[in-house]
């Protein structure tokens, strides 16, 4: 017969052995390079495509149009590029802080021909010191957005229509500033003129840059590195650092050689670069940066994990407004000038598009401040080429609508596939 077993014998029976959590990271190290590709074919499969497509659109783009006409692809050609899409990159690094928390600003067009009114007036027309018109200038927008994140934070307005508001409002501020003459010329010798036009003709510099950029890539990703294995958790092998900084060495290197091959390293860049790394540096390794994501992906879950929401919304559109101030700074010095139309015409589709097509999302909680150097790589090399080419306005307009149309579309699919394999 068989006996029934009282709850005292269950309780005394022993629980199975808890498995390990195994790392998925560590078993694709482990397994060399056939595991790198196997991963990497998983994520294209899961829809993180990361940076992929804006790469190959690049080479694209520059393949088709260096193969219609090789001037494109001249020194001369991609180092004015690369002092072109300053002025529209920097302002698109704002629209990716706040395309991070999944909202838009409609106001950024108008609030950098603002600022570089505001420094025109100060400066040239009132006799003030550069430094502190620059100053005030920025400063502007940093209040314009603070302006913006209250009414959308505090009040409850929705972003599109606050700043869509501040488009008109701040493009009229703009037009009284200016006043009755309507443009204020730049002086040559001003620090804004010179902030764009300066160029470093030294090849050491060009090459300087890159090695110094190289260098702190390498001892930054060595230390973080050395961090993780000291609190035992999975950290990229010293062989996998090598090979990326290996790679950036040769695009930076690469790049120096073709800036050194015209008339040597812009000031313009420099700075532009040298912004994307603080920035990127605050957005991954910061807490600040983390909570940006965190609101981004679940304003409930941020909300509830004790981040002030307000907070955050707030500092990105201050944010976005004064990189709409520093982009529209360097836009005035390219063309030495405020006028009625300084931030007016396509640059805020520009800028969206730039911050979209270089690989943010517009659904919020997934980008990177990068994405504004690759949209606006994208964006001006297509100008660039069809400006070369003779192509009309109203041709290259339609062209630019339809890569942005391709690119959030790739970024729904993407999305969509993330939420299919569970990643989303």
């Amino acid at each position: 017969m068989t006996r029934n077993r009282s709850r005292g014998d269950d309780a005394q029976e022993p629980a199975p052995a808890a498995t390990p959590a195994v790392d998925t990271r560590l078993l694709v190290r482990e397994e060399g390079l056939r595991g790198y590709l196997r991963e990497f074919w998983r994520k294209l499969r899961s829809g993180e495509l990361g940076s992929l497509p804006v790469v190959l659109a690049v080479i694209i783009i520059w393949t088709v149009f260096g193969s219609l006409n090789s001037t494109f692809l001249s020194a001369q050609n991609l180092s004015d590029l690369s002092q072109q899409i300053v002025g529209t990159g920097m302002i698109a690094v704002g629209i990716v802080f706040v395309l991070l928390l999944g909202e838009i600003d409609l106001s950024v067009g108008s609030v950098s021909g603002l600022c570089a009114a505001i420094f025109a007036v100060l400066n040239v027309l009132n006799g003030m010191n550069q430094w502190l018109a620059l100053l005030i200038a920025i400063l502007g927008g940093a209040a314009v957005g603070l302006i913006h994140g209250f009414f959308f934070a505090k009040v409850g307005v929705p972003a599109f229509v606050v700043t869509l508001a501040g488009n008109l409002a701040w493009n009229g501020l703009m037009l009284q500033v200016l006043g009755s003459s309507g443009t204020v010329n730049i002086p040559s010798d001003s620090i804004v003129a010179e902030l764009y036009s300066t160029i470093y003709a030294s090849p050491a510099a060009a090459y300087a840059a890159a090695a110094v950029g190289v260098g702190l890539f390498l001892a930054a990703s060595l230390l973080d590195a050395g961090r993780r294995r000291a609190a035992k958790v999975p950290s990229r092998p010293v062989t996998e650092i090598v090979l990326r900084a290996a790679v950036l060495a040769a695009i930076a290197f690469a790049t120096a050689y073709i800036l050194n091959r015209y008339e040597g390293l812009p000031l313009a860049l420099l700075i532009f670069l040298i912004l994307l790394v603080v920035l990127d540096f605050v957005l991954r390794r910061t807490t600040y940066g983390r909570k940006i994501f965190a609101v981004g992906g679940n304003v409930e879950g941020a909300r509830r994990a004790g981040i002030g929401v307000a907070s955050i919304r707030m500092s990105v559109f201050s944010i976005a407004g004064t990189m709409a101030g520093v982009g529209g700074i360097f836009l005035a010095g390219q063309i030495q000038s405020a006028s009625q139309t300084s931030g007016g015409g396509n640059l805020l589709m520009n800028v969206i598009a730039a911050a979209v097509i270089g690989g943010t999302s517009l659904f919020g909680g997934r980008g990177s401040v990068w994405s504004a150097l690759l949209g606006a790589l994208v964006i001006g090399s297509i100008q660039s080429g069809m400006n070369i080419m003779g192509v009309s306005n109203a041709v290259q307009f339609m062209i630019t609508g339809a890569v942005l149309l391709a690119a959030v579309v790739v970024d729904s699919l993407s999305r969509r596939s993330q939420k299919a394999a569970g990643r989303a």
